[in-house]
């Protein structure tokens, strides 16, 4: 595979990771009163987000040029498209098992945090892969197109958070407390450490978020297997996930035709991956940044026309929030509450 590669000094990594790190605690304190956030403060964090992920290409072109900045900012933007279907089924688990909003912001940064560290580990593993066994390039390849294929013909399957292997196993091995218990995962009842519904909640976003993270460092790394672009490209991408669904929450139901552009990414990913390992070699990045930034603009933009005549809500909830601890609503029985009421239905593709 012809490969981009250059040097990166250990305290590169340090700096970008402590960086990273930094940049979360900021979000973790920006949000320690657990408010409940609306659209405008969604926006301005997203942008703020998307700025810094931009710029860190910048600094990438004046350290390694243009064809470093430009790989990375292909990795970034494939990333960023596919963090939208990220958002689709977090709303659907938070409808699922009525989280109140004050508490949804809690659950969404401590799951970037396990997306981060999920994604750091398919990086090394995936791209070691590639380098010393050609033939997955094959794989991972036909496992994209796979995926785009699948997402592409069952946007409507049904996605149950409480049938994921992970959740159900996490509810047999660890006492569980079926009620919301303010922002807390745990609790002691009788001197004995139980999880809440919260913990569950969370189990539910970290799961999911495993099967996100297997096709999209792979749709990655058919562009690069340069580690240090691969991580920071899906670094700085995640890092404003908990912002963008807040931000794109109310206005799901308007991406109507979203699901098509990510399967044409995921396979075009794929296809590329192929490619790589045959006569025709890898296709040039600016082609790559080409077909993501068509792809995206025009599914969103159908999206948008198809559904202009709807209203979308700005995200400002008016949940009541005098439940238990100061916890939203929940369930009278202490079961997941029904979401077949204006529900976003997430590409399947890419669910648990």
């Amino acid at each position: 595979m012809n490969e981009l590669s250059f040097a990166v000094p250990l305290w590169v990594w340090a700096a970008v990771t402590l960086g990273i790190g930094v940049m979360l605690a900021v979000d973790l304190i920006a949000h320690r009163d657990n408010h409940v956030i609306g659209f405008r403060e969604a926006a301005l964090w997203s942008g703020l987000w998307i700025a810094v992920g931009l710029g860190f290409g910048l600094i990438l072109w004046a350290w390694q040029g243009g064809e470093a900045s430009s790989t990375y900012y292909a990795g970034y933007l494939i990333e960023k498209a596919l963090s939208i279907d990220n958002v689709f089924v977090f709303a659907l688990v938070f409808s699922f098992f009525a989280v109140p909003d004050a508490y949804q912001h809690k659950v969404l940064f401590w799951g970037v945090i396990g997306a981060l560290a999920a994604r750091l580990v398919f990086i090394f593993v995936g791209a070691e892969l590639l380098r010393v066994f050609f033939w997955t390039a094959y794989l991972f390849g036909a496992f994209l197109i796979w995926t785009g294929y699948k997402m592409a013909v069952s946007k409507d399957e049904e996605v149950h958070p409480d049938r994921n292997p992970v959740v159900r196993l996490v509810r047999k091995v660890v006492p569980t407390d079926p009620r919301f218990h303010g922002d807390r995962f745990l609790i002691r009842v009788h001197g004995k450490r139980v999880a809440t519904l919260l913990f569950v909640v969370l189990v539910a976003v970290e799961a999911t978020d495993l099967v996100f993270a297997v096709d999209s460092v792979a749709a990655v790394l058919a562009i690069t297997t340069n580690t240090f672009l691969v991580w920071t490209a899906n670094a700085f991408a995640v890092l404003g996930l908990r912002s963008l669904y807040f931000c794109l929450a109310g206005l799901l139901r308007r991406f109507t035709y979203l699901h098509y552009g990510l399967a044409v990414l995921l396979a075009f990913a794929g296809v590329k991956l192929v490619l790589s390992e045959t006569p025709v070699g890898k296709l040039p990045i600016p082609l790559t940044l080409g077909v993501i930034v068509v792809t995206i603009t025009v599914s969103i933009a159908w999206s948008l026309i198809a559904t202009r005549g709807e209203d979308g809500d700005t995200g400002e909830a008016t949940r009541e929030t005098d439940g238990v601890d100061g916890a939203g609503p929940e369930p009278a029985t202490g079961t997941p509450a029904s979401t077949s009421s204006a529900k976003p239905h997430p590409p399947a593709g890419r669910s648990s």
